[in-house]
């Protein structure tokens, strides 16, 4: 009977463990420059396919009406509170990774080729945007 409860038990923790595994979640977005905290996150699925907005916006010059005013799709004049930055991002086939997807910087209005790995059992994200051999990488840190 004991044995039944703590399989029972192990194997609910052992499921939302997993789970976390996932970037779906909110997260707090690090400048890899200057290692300031610039926003936070909210990545969602629906039909295995990731996008993320931006929820709050953090840092001492943040004015809450800025709008993305260099881009130059849908997103174009949209107040960056709310703006979708990820969009289209799918699981590898057998790894950990997202990607397939685009990261939008809404400082400058480019769009980036996007690849995202959950690290530290899923508490940090790798989020790295590129464009041909270039780009770079922010760690990101879940917000429980």
């Amino acid at each position: 009977m004991y044995r039944a409860l703590l399989a029972i038990i192990l194997g609910a923790t052992s499921v939302s463990g997993f789970a976390q595994i996932s970037p779906v979640g909110l997260w707090r977005n690090v400048d890899d420059k200057t290692g300031e905290a610039k926003a936070e996150i909210r990545i969602v699925e629906a039909g295995g396919v990731l996008s993320g907005r931006i929820e709050k916006r953090l840092g001492k010059d943040v004015k809450p009406d800025d709008v993305c005013d260099q881009c130059s799709d849908d997103r174009k004049d949209k107040p960056v509170v709310g703006l979708e930055i990820i969009r289209g991002a799918k699981k590898a086939e057998g790894k950990e990774v997202w990607e397939g997807g685009k990261i939008l910087d809404p400082e400058n209005g480019r769009n980036y080729t996007l690849r995202m790995t959950p690290v530290e059992g899923g508490k940090k994200l790798e989020v790295r945007g590129s464009f041909g051999p270039f780009g770079r990488t922010q760690t990101w840190v879940r917000i429980q």
